[in-house]
């Protein structure tokens, strides 16, 4: 049985998505995030140190980050799916994408939020971060292209990582400029088990 510690709001809604694709067992622990501050509450960091979500607990292992959790959840439970054949060079580019995600994608977007909270304060650093946003996510739309998904061989994995990069651009109000990026968003949400994830993990709403 695979746990996921799941704070509401979080990237931790790919993993409940992820197990519901994968047809896994999984059990659920809630957190909510304080009112005032939107941090995670104090209790995640008796499950891992940063005290941070996701986190899953399975077999034996606790592992915090998203993209490494994907990964495990793949290759443990995945009989195949959701990831090209390693040693295909497509498998290469799906390890590149779940790197991506969180390495080098969510890195000014992240920026943004942060200084969004200084005001004025954060003004100068505006252009560099804008700049660096439109870079990203021009970068993810024209790899779509016209394809459904990120990989020509259909969805996978690296879908599911990803998914907040677009989610939080969206939310940013960055995409409409990028109509094909957007429909790539609204098509994973229309997924059945992104909608059963949602179900169970409860509200949504990055905005």
């Amino acid at each position: 049985m695979v746990i996921v510690h799941h704070l509401n709001n979080s990237r931790s809604q790919r993993l409940l998505w992820l197990l519901e694709e994968l047809g896994a067992p999984y059990e659920i622990r809630f957190y909510q995030r304080d009112a005032v501050t939107n941090l995670a509450p104090e209790t995640l960091k008796a499950v891992h140190p940063l005290g941070k979500s996701p986190v899953i607990e399975a077999d034996g292992l606790t592992i915090a980050e998203s993209g490494a959790a994907v990964d495990y959840l793949i290759r443990t439970r995945g009989q195949g799916r959701l990831a090209p054949a390693p040693g295909t060079p497509e498998h290469e580019a799906y390890l590149e994408w779940l790197h991506y995600a969180e390495g080098s994608a969510m890195l000014p977007l992240m920026l943004q939020l942060y200084t969004m909270r200084l005001g004025e304060a954060g003004a100068p650093l505006k252009p560099r971060i804008d700049s660096e946003i439109d870079n990203h996510l021009g970068f993810i739309a024209a790899r779509l292209g016209e394809q459904d998904f990120i990989l020509p061989s259909g969805f996978s994995g690296a879908d599911v990582q990803l998914s907040f990069v677009g989610e939080v651009g969206r939310a940013f109000g960055r995409l409409s400029g990028l109509p094909g990026l957007a429909a790539w968003v609204e098509r994973l949400h229309a997924r059945p088990a992104f909608q059963a994830a949602l179900t169970k993990g409860g509200p949504y709403n990055l905005a």
